[in-house]
């Protein structure tokens, strides 16, 4: 893994986490499904856009238009519609910690749905991070947190896991950015509808929300979805998964800085058993690579 991926990985990871910060912050003022919708539309736009100017096509290989109507639905419909209704809710380090567990979520279908072995470094991994969770669930539980809310994180991160085990047939054959536009719109769609029917359009247009929804479309929305199509097709999806073990650590991190959300000794200590457990996790993957 060269200097460029590292580089890349880092950026992704932050970029990633960051964004549970800035839709708490949106949420506050905005129905959650509907800003997603209006947010995915721009970001696709915006995305397809930059993809004509680059010279890229929609013409898209049977491939590239599954993974993209897979990874749309999934990412941006499922899990960061779920995440968004749920941070009206819970705080953002806790929406953070359990979409962190997807790269466990990977492994976990990859086992018992595409019958794929664990290595025992692997089901280690697998046990030490659910057990993480576990921890840090059972430490919220007690202090009232909202089960519904979790729940749709939970959701929202299977929901991802499906969209991870889909995204390499859509980094293959180029157009990455074209891809990237066009899964927003996807999201935006469905979202759209589901708007329609479950929510009451009121929003309390702040400065403070319009710069968390403008850094939501650019950074986490288009920025960090192509750093991740790029680093999967440079590398290969094992090892850019790899950076998902930082997730946790950033994701509080962020929440506790931009939001003042406060971290008890069993958070802390879940999260570093959670980034343990992941890293274990891809390393495993990593030596039962072909080379």
């Amino acid at each position: 893994m060269d200097l460029r991926a590292i580089g890349m990985g880092l950026l992704f990871a932050f970029i990633w986490s960051s964004a549970f910060t800035s839709a708490r912050i949106i949420v506050a003022d905005a129905p959650p499904l509907a800003i997603s919708s209006i947010r995915f539309a721009i970001a696709g736009l915006i995305g397809v856009a930059i993809a004509r100017a680059l010279g890229q096509t929609w013409h898209l290989t049977r491939a590239q238009w599954r993974a993209t109507l897979i990874f749309g639905l999934c990412q941006n419909a499922l899990y960061l519609g779920l995440n968004f209704t749920a941070m009206t809710t819970i705080e953002a380090s806790l929406a953070s910690i359990i979409a962190s567990t997807m790269p466990l979520l990977v492994a976990l279908l990859g086992w018992a749905a595409l019958g794929e072995k664990l290595s025992p470094m692997a089901a280690i991994g697998m046990v030490l991070g659910f057990g993480g969770a576990v921890l840090i669930m059972g430490a919220r539980m007690e202090q009232g947190v909202d089960m519904f809310g979790v729940i749709l994180c939970v959701i929202g991160a299977l929901a991802l896991a499906v969209a991870t085990l889909s995204v390499r047939g859509a980094s293959a054959g180029g157009n990455v950015m074209m891809i990237v536009g066009l899964q927003m719109f996807v999201g935006a769609i469905v979202l759209f509808a589901a708007s329609l029917v479950f929510e009451t359009w009121e929003f309390n247009w702040t400065p403070r929300m319009l710069t968390a929804l403008t850094y939501t479309i650019f950074a986490p929305g288009l920025l960090a979805t192509w750093i991740w199509f790029a680093l999967v097709a440079r590398i290969g999806a094992v090892k850019a998964a790899t950076f998902h073990f930082l997730n946790p650590f950033f994701g509080v991190a962020v929440a506790a800085v931009i939001l003042g959300e406060t971290l008890g000794f069993f958070d802390v200590l879940g999260v570093a058993i959670i980034a343990t457990g992941i890293l274990a996790v891809q390393l495993s993957k990593q030596s039962h690579t072909p080379k």
